[in-house]
């Protein structure tokens, strides 16, 4: 049975499928008035104003479907019309207030934004507050809160603030597309732009007689992720889809454990460069920490290179749980490899668009990488298979690695890097908390993913990283 953990996501969900659908059907530019009648709610179901809000909202996460804007290089967009539920964030009095008379929050408060009722329980004038905190630190009841809407809340780099009109604007200077705010927004009034349709194309032609096959690069976290099938259901699937060959990222990233070590004993000091959001975080909050980032692309970049140089004339789409590697596919060190990304949200409304019952289909197989390669997809597999390298390699270097788990933590590793504290020479860095198997484009969410890819990593027939890459010789 397919699982979302939300109502949002499987309402994104039905978007994808049905645009997927009209696009394999050819049908596209007419279902686009159509497919708001499929997936909005009934006239009596609408939590809008009315039923008319809900198509006209419909009919912008069909535009998001599409592509969205492609004049905006990042891949998350907020869909303005949808994002009007929220309250206004900021500082508020809960009835928590005991209208005392010290009345201390009034005395702090640099603009004179906090009256009381009659009853002395005090009242925020939303027009002079400037959001200083300093009237919840003094009170003693704690009764004066901080309220952020969520998306504000999941933002770790402080990308999202709300629009004059109330709306959530990003930032895209900070941002690092890492789509925290859209797995957590309750409407999903936040959004990552797919490809799809670019895809659906692809393997149209392909399918035509066009002169190129299509390959299908999965992440390592996909191990975690269908649940209601086997996974070389999975790639069986995605072989109906029309796909050439499906082949693991995590080839790719035993190439990168490799060539990272030896770039850790050369220089003494490295930060990861696996996690697009990691590093886009980095250029945006550390510039002074760039030179240390890791030369080696990710694995996803490092294993198309290496397919292309074979086969120069495919089309190379990588499947996984990550918005940023949309964002990371446009970069020039990525875009002549790369030629789309789709997350696991997308992979399942494609097998559907299709009507592929994959839970019937014969298992194939996906067997060329190594256990270390395959544990990428969580935190700390990065560290262990570079640590694992240096021991193939009987190196005498030792890593010292320090492993982070989200934003949060990266940001404090960087500040300690920069400011030469800490007994670390390598940092792990994972924008989302425990790593792929977190990412915004999965599934399905949670600590048993952790479990499922380490279970995938021990049916490696590859035990070794050098056998791994010794198949790309």
């Amino acid at each position: 049975m397919r699982k979302f953990d939300t109502k949002v996501q499987h309402l994104k969900y039905k978007v994808l499928r049905e645009v997927a659908r009209a696009e394999w059907k050819g049908t596209l530019s007419e279902s686009i008035f159509t497919i708001p009648k499929i997936i909005s709610p009934g006239p009596h179901a609408t939590m809008r104003c009315c039923i008319h809000k809900e198509r006209a909202i419909a009919t912008e996460r069909i535009h998001m479907a599409m592509g969205g804007n492609k004049e905006n290089p990042n891949p998350i967009e907020v869909i303005a019309i949808a994002c009007d539920e929220c309250p206004t964030s900021g500082y508020s009095v809960t009835d928590a207030c005991r209208g005392c008379l010290a009345h201390r929050c009034e005395d702090v408060c640099p603009k004179g934004a906090i009256t009381f009722r009659n009853d002395q329980h005090a009242v925020i004038d939303k027009t002079k507050c400037i959001n200083c905190g300093k009237c919840a630190n003094v009170c003693a009841y704690g009764a004066i809160v901080n309220r952020k809407r969520p998306c504000e809340n999941a933002c770790k780099v402080k990308a999202i603030s709300m629009a004059p009109t109330g709306e959530a604007q990003i930032d895209d200077s900070k941002c690092v597309s890492c789509g925290a705010c859209v797995y957590q927004c309750p409407f999903g009034a936040i959004t990552d732009k797919s490809q799809i349709v670019d895809v659906v194309k692809m393997l149209k032609d392909s399918d035509n007689g066009k002169n190129f096959d299509v390959y299908a690069l999965v992440a390592p976290s996909i191990s975690s992720q269908f649940t209601y099938a086997k996974l070389g259901q999975v790639i069986s699937g995605i072989k109906a889809l029309g796909f050439h060959t499906v082949v693991e990222a995590a080839l790719g990233a035993d190439m990168v454990a490799w060539d990272e070590s030896d770039e850790l004993a050369e220089k003494g000091f490295l930060t990861s460069s696996c996690c697009p959001g990691f590093v886009s975080y980095i250029e945006k909050s550390f510039p002074q920490m760039k030179e240390h980032v890791s030369h080696n692309p990710s694995p996803m970049v490092a294993l198309a290179k290496y397919i292309k140089k074979g086969d120069p004339n495919c089309k190379i789409v990588f499947v996984g749980p990550c918005t940023a590697k949309k964002a990371e596919a446009k970069k020039d060190h990525a875009k002549d490899y790369v030629d789309a990304v789709l997350t696991f949200e997308e992979l399942q409304a494609l097998f559907d668009s299709k009507d592929l019952e994959i839970s019937t289909m014969e298992e194939d197989i996906l067997d060329n990488a190594s256990y270390y390669g395959r544990i990428f997809a969580r935190v700390g597999g990065l560290s262990d298979a570079v640590a694992q390298a240096f021991k193939e390699k009987e190196s005498d270097f030792v890593a010292k690695p320090i492993v982070c788990s989200g934003l949060d933590e990266c940001k404090i590793a960087l500040l300690k890097a920069s400011k030469g504290i800490g007994d670390f020479n390598f940092i792990e860095g994972m924008a989302c908390p425990g790593g792929c198997i977190n990412g915004a484009g999965c599934l399905a969410h949670g600590e048993k993913n952790k479990a499922e890819v380490d279970k995938y990593g021990r049916e490696a027939l590859e035990k070794t990283i050098s056998s791994a890459i010794s198949l790309l010789k």
